[in-house]
């Protein structure tokens, strides 16, 4: 999906909820979507200042539920008791994994699409519809190890 598309699924999604389109959510959603990486609430709210200034705490924290019920933002809990976001600009796909590195906290995705057969198979045994699935694989950098360095945690 296009970011001007999902721009549009966003006002659209507002209107059906009963939400007004401001300038703030608007704003948070163009920083959103500006993001390659995974991102915290608070840096969400960095960002969305950097467009537009008045953008408050509270209308990130209550847009953001927004974004992810209407699945334009994906939500990852890495157990860290933060939770982190990024754009889900596939077009709602949620058949990733995420790995997440335990010396720098950086998420990676990958493309996991197996995991929908194993959900359904694996419900359907206990006539279960799976709503939802997530694989998460926590890792070390080797190169940190062994040199010291991570190339990743600079970038």
């Amino acid at each position: 999906m296009s970011i001007p598309a999902a721009r549009d699924k966003f006002r659209k999604f507002l209107t059906q909820k009963g939400l007004r389109v401001t300038n703030q959510r608007l704003a948070i959603f163009d920083a959103a979507f500006a993001q390659k990486n995974h991102f915290t609430a608070e840096q969400l709210l960095d960002y969305a200042r950097v467009i537009d200034d008045s953008v408050s705490r509270a209308t990130v924290y209550r847009t953001l539920p927004i974004m992810t019920e209407s699945v334009l933002l994906r939500e990852v809990d890495i157990g860290t008791g933060e939770k982190f976001y990024h754009p889900n600009q596939e077009g709602g796909s949620s058949q990733v994994a995420q790995v997440v590195c335990l010396d720098c906290d950086r998420i990676f995705e990958i493309s996991a699409p197996f995991m929908e057969w194993y959900g359904n198979t694996v419900s359907s045994k206990l006539g279960l519809t799976p709503v939802t699935q997530r694989l998460q694989v926590s890792a070390r950098c080797d190169t940190l190890r062994m040199t010291g360095t991570c190339p990743r945690r600079a970038s």
